[in-house]
């Protein structure tokens, strides 16, 4: 089983992500499982939410506290938030950043194996004119995960979003996929 951790702020759409995430696995035959933890739940807060993905039933029903991999959508909370608590040693954490390689490792508490940064912002706000990365970031987890195909996340986007918004955040998720950096620690 593969489970994933997605940290974000109130608004960002990291539940919106995990979910599409799931889809994207379960278009692929996989079994799923994605289910938000809330805290504060107010817009601009630290949200996390979770996926697994098995090639059997899943019945296991609690927070993931040992990730396989994680993935932030917002680089502000790396500075108040423990994003690699419980990473698996062969963990891989997927970031939303324009920072470099050395940055990023500098706030980071516990170094994971593979580590994958892409500017989701910048490209949320090219394609969407809006900054939410939950789309994007979702190109960044199939290219640096190889967990799904990346045009399995786009069908999912669009079974989320219809019409336009379908396309445009299907969009978003293949340019970062296309734009991904991919770092083996």
């Amino acid at each position: 089983m593969i489970e994933i951790r997605f940290h974000g702020r109130g608004g960002q759409g990291a539940v919106t992500a995990a979910n599409i995430l799931a889809e994207a696995a379960f278009l692929e035959g996989k079994y799923v499982q994605a289910f938000p933890f809330f805290g504060v739940e107010r817009r601009g807060a630290p949200v996390t939410a979770f996926t697994r993905i098995d090639d059997k039933p899943i019945r296991i029903k609690t927070q993931i506290y040992e990730p396989d991999i994680v993935v932030v959508l917002d680089p502000s909370l790396l500075e108040t938030v423990d994003v690699t608590a419980g990473l698996k040693d062969n963990g891989i954490v997927i970031i939303n950043t324009e920072k470099s390689k050395e940055e990023v490792l500098e706030k980071l508490k516990k170094k994971p194996k593979k580590l994958a940064l892409v500017d989701a912002t910048t490209i949320a706000l090219e394609v969407l004119g809006l900054p939410i990365t939950n789309t994007a970031i979702l190109g960044a987890v199939a290219k640096a995960t190889g967990l799904v195909k990346v045009d399995s996340i786009k069908e999912a986007i669009k079974n989320t979003f219809s019409g336009e918004l379908g396309e445009k955040n299907a969009k978003a998720a293949q340019e970062a996929f296309e734009k991904t950096q991919i770092f083996e620690l």
